[in-house]
């Protein structure tokens, strides 16, 4: 409340900016208050001019106001009308000086980083793709085939980032790209993030290519001194054509003699500094200085479906391709939701899906019982799961992150081979583990999952042709936000929907970790509810940059210096790896 005559003397808006604020803050008596009047006499004391940071056409095309009535507008709005206006202009000039980053980065990373060009589809290309392809590839897998084909062949070093769901067919085309690499005389190598999946890659596609004369080798922590140092040599002579591993490939030792290609499976796993150390393993090259190393080309894949706008922002210096379609023949995945009363039926499913032949997955959040979560940890379940499935007559595995790696591998061989009819395990089955016969996934304590945990796990089944099925078990407790995961988890299997949900959920600093949410720490933009103004934004950053890359046109001059001005003052650009 405040006197009326008080409020004339002070010109002030109809509406006032309410300003965030701390405890700290109020207790010393800074209110809101105080705040709108240390603006008000910034306002008077810089005589409200504030320098231009848009050039004269793109205010003009998109009927922006100038900076100086934004920033007032935005504190002191005279009207509705101009506050939604300054907002916009705001936004817009936030999202566009991001996206002028990235494209520019992209430009000149392909300007000045040069790549081994790749000019032939040859042999091993064709009489793979002609005789040996299982299955006909979808029409989005043919067109990234395309996309990369394009980026191998132009002199720039390929970055580009595969973004493919669960099942979509992301290894074969990393296949077909390892053997453009392998026709034009380099190697290739595959790595992955555990010790499970680089195994499964390397019998997967050992099968696929056992007609080609293609030799492949498999490197992980586990692999026998012996057999490193006879890998390490073969490796240095050319002898092996595509290596596939886990961390162990970039260990110091580990040295190529012409490594053309490196694919990344399940990308996030890996840090930037350990990605560095795959361009450091390139291929000598032919006609610069001695010494002298060209990258490989750097093909990176995720089945965590990125949100477009997120993809925009975070992998805007990088090209990127999608896999939107999967392979014809699968069969969608029936995803139900149960509560725990609800568990002896569920056990009734499991035994008729195990008469006809089937196999279980038993997932858990928790290994060993926390005091402060009340819910079925692995080892409770694992003993109730034995109780009512006993042997002779049933078999169960246990796979959890504690146990050793050998032990591990023998519990998984036991499910792969069919010895075993239920896996109860942790998340680590959650990448890439792929047992066709695999038909059920029962999630327990569901709601302690995130929504792309959830849609990783579902992806283990379905790979065969009978059909599948995800249950995901939930205690009654139950929050809006677990609901509405839940809810979207049975409503759709394509994992950029549930990406989308998952972003309004979470917000996108969440949703990418503490690593990579300090470019969305935005002033006032938000790249969920703005997603319009972002794609507008990246736009105009596109069509300015391709007609004029170094910004020295004239009209383009105010954009360069404010461009410079950002980049000096790093408070956005830091943050972008």
């Amino acid at each position: 409340m405040e006197l009326l005559v008080e409020h004339k003397a002070q010109k002030r808006a109809a509406m006032q900016a309410i300003y965030p604020s701390t405890e700290k803050l109020n207790a010393k008596g800074i209110s809101n208050r105080v705040k709108t009047k240390i603006m008000m006499s910034l306002f008077e004391a810089t005589n409200g001019k504030f320098q231009e940071t848009l050039s004269p056409s793109i205010l003009k095309k998109l009927n922006l106001i100038s900076k100086t009535e934004a920033i007032r507008n935005i504190h002191f709005p005279q009207s509705v009308d101009l506050l939604a206006k300054a907002q916009f202009r705001l936004k817009f000039e936030e999202l566009f000086y991001i996206q002028l980053q990235l494209i520019r980065k992209n430009i000149t990373r392909k300007q000045k980083i040069k790549g081994q060009p790749f000019n032939q589809v040859g042999k091993l290309f064709n009489e793979f793709y002609t005789n040996n392809l299982p299955f006909e590839l979808t029409n989005a897998q043919k067109r990234v085939v395309k996309e990369i084909r394009n980026d191998l062949s132009s002199n720039a070093q390929m970055n580009r980032l595969l973004q493919g769901d669960v099942g979509s067919g992301k290894t074969i085309v990393a296949l077909l790209v390892a053997l453009l690499a392998i026709d034009n005389g380099f190697q290739a190598c595959l790595m992955a993030p555990t010790s499970i999946l680089a195994q499964q890659h390397y019998n997967g596609l050992q099968e696929l290519v056992k007609d080609l004369n293609i030799n492949i080798k498999l490197l992980t922590g586990s692999t026998k001194t012996s057999e490193r140092r006879q890998i390490h040599e073969a490796l240095e002579n050319g002898e092996i054509n595509l290596l596939i591993g886990t961390h162990a490939v970039l260990e110091d030792k580990v040295k190529f003699k012409n490594l053309g290609l490196a694919i990344i499976d399940e990308q996030h796993r890996f840090g930037v500094a350990q990605r560095a150390k795959l361009w450091k393993k390139g291929s000598p090259s032919a006609s610069e200085a001695k010494g002298a190393i060209i990258p490989p080309h750097i093909l990176v894949m995720t089945a965590t479906p990125i949100p477009r706008t997120l993809a925009m922002s975070l992998y805007g210096d990088l090209d990127i391709s999608v896999i939107d379609e999967l392979p014809p023949g699968r069969k969608a995945i029936k995803t139900v939701h149960r509560f725990d009363s609800n568990r002896l039926k569920v056990f009734d499913f499991i035994r008729k899906e195990i008469k006809k032949g089937r196999q279980i997955y038993i997932v858990y959040p928790l290994i060993q019982e926390s005091e402060t979560m009340d819910y079925k940890d692995l080892m409770d379940g694992f003993e109730s799961i034995a109780r009512d499935f006993p042997t002779p007559e049933y078999q169960v595995s246990i796979v959890h992150g504690q146990m050793k790696p050998a032990d591990k591998e023998y519990e998984m061989q036991r499910f792969i081979k069919g010895e075993t009819q239920i896996m109860v395990a942790t998340t680590v089955i959650e990448v890439g583990v792929n047992i066709p016969n695999a038909s059920v996934m029962i999630i327990e304590s569901s709601e302690r999952f995130g929504l792309s945990q959830l849609h990783q796990l579902r992806g283990r089944v379905g790979r065969g042709a009978e059909q599948s099925y995800c249950i995901l078990m939930t205690s009654y407790k139950l929050s809006e936000d677990a609901k509405t995961r839940i809810q979207a988890m049975v409503r759709t299997s394509d994992g950029f929907d549930l990406a989308e949900v998952d972003l309004k959920l979470r917000g996108p600093g969440d949703l990418m970790g503490t690593q990579q949410s300090g470019i969305l720490n935005l002033k006032i933009a938000d790249i969920v509810k703005d997603n319009d103004i972002l794609k507008l934004a990246r736009s105009y950053a596109f069509k300015i940059l391709k007609e004029d890359p170094n910004l020295v046109i004239e009209e383009n001059r105010v954009l360069n210096y404010t461009y410079q001005m950002l980049g000096e003052h790093k408070n956005i650009w830091n943050y972008i790896s």
